[in-house]
């Protein structure tokens, strides 16, 4: 059976939310439609419920080749269906969840006491466990960090003043990711208020006054957006945002952001040397890991990313190291084209303060 849609045109009986919760006849004579019924009673989004459709229908499909039910599945079953889902560990898990919470309801309604989906949750060692869990922390290697750095100041080709000026934005885009450490909803309500230019200082403002912080952006991030604040002003956009979307003012979605990093990755032509993308996380990884063999303290890189708990910036100092260790070779110590000269790299953590500027 596939998975029904909310929005399925074919005519259906409306569930009622009462009739559902008297007999377990209903849900083993249509469990489809005895879900649809429960959903309703859960006031889920729109989106989620289309989610938990489609993972539903995915597990009775399952079920109907294993010539189970309901009535029948038992725990070994769950958990071998779990552990073939190609999926991530995180997303399993929302899979055994649902199944967990929907056989809860029906074992009530059959006064059974036990639910073999929550055994499989519970079970630490159990099989569909194996699975790895979100990628490991990703970063540009010297070489990408500086090519991408080096498109970021190419000349501007022949183009529009339309395309000019999205060109200049895109490029001072990447350049907070990767010189800044800017998570994109960051970038996206920016505020020309939150810069000046010439400084490397960027305010990132946040509705908790507690959270509002500054991050210190690097030379080449600093020439790159001043050159775009002031194509931004010979344009004469409108609003007030850094980064808008379009002349009238409005934000930037995030997906256009990522289409911006995958055009100049792609231009930089260090996409093809990749095995994973390079999204704006991996530059705001990659602002990262150059502050680290800077010698600047993880407490320090922590507090300009805008980490609530050191625990955040000792982990990904770790994953640095271990990133790091992983190479095949030393990487060469290019310097940054816009940068003064720093002192040799670090990977103890500790602060090397090469400039001898605090922050304002």
């Amino acid at each position: 059976m596939s998975p029904p849609h909310l929005s399925d045109p074919v005519p259906r009986p409306a569930p009622s939310t009462d009739l559902f919760d008297q007999q377990r006849e209903d849900w083993r004579r249509d469990p489809q439609i005895a879900f649809d019924a429960w959903l309703v009673k859960q006031h889920f989004r729109r989106s989620s419920a289309l989610v938990y459709q489609a993972q539903w229908g995915q597990f009775l499909d399952w079920l109907g080749t294993q010539q189970k039910s309901l009535a029948t599945v038992d725990s070994h079953a769950i958990a071998e269906f779990v552990a073939g889902l190609e999926i991530r560990k995180t997303q399993r898990v929302r899979y055994l969840r649902l199944i967990e919470r929907v056989l809860d309801h029906v074992r009530e309604i059959e006064s059974a006491s036990t639910n073999p989906a929550r055994f499989i949750a519970q079970d630490g060692e159990a099989a569909w466990r194996n699975a790895r869990d979100n990628d490991p922390t990703g970063f540009l290697t010297h070489a990408e960090r500086t090519a991408l750095i080096a498109h970021l100041f190419a000349p501007l080709p022949d183009l529009s003043a339309a395309q000019r000026w999205r060109e200049r934005r895109d490029r001072a885009l990447i350049a907070v990711f990767l010189g800044g450490g800017l998570k994109t909803g960051e970038a996206a309500s920016l505020t020309v208020s939150c810069v000046n230019a010439g400084s490397p200082w960027v305010t990132i403002e946040s509705a908790n006054l507690m959270l509002t912080r500054r991050t210190r952006l690097a030379p080449f991030a600093t020439a790159i957006l001043d050159a775009w604040l002031a194509e931004r002003r010979l344009t004469e956009l409108a609003g007030n945002l850094v980064f808008p979307a379009a002349p009238s003012g409005r934000p930037m979605h995030k997906a256009t952001m990522l289409r911006a990093v995958d055009a100049l990755v792609d231009a930089a032509g260090i996409a093809g040397s990749r095995t994973s993308r390079a999204s704006p996380q991996t530059l705001r990884n990659t602002f990262a890991a150059d502050l680290f063999e800077s010698g600047v303290e993880a407490e320090q890189v922590g507090q300009w990313l805008g980490f609530v708990q050191a625990v955040s910036a000792n982990r990904l100092y770790r994953a640095w190291q271990t990133w790091m260790d992983q190479q095949d070779s030393p990487a060469a110590n290019v310097p940054d084209p816009a940068a003064a000269p720093l002192s040799t790299p670090r990977r103890d953590g500790r602060l090397t303060n090469t400039t001898g500027e605090n922050p304002p």
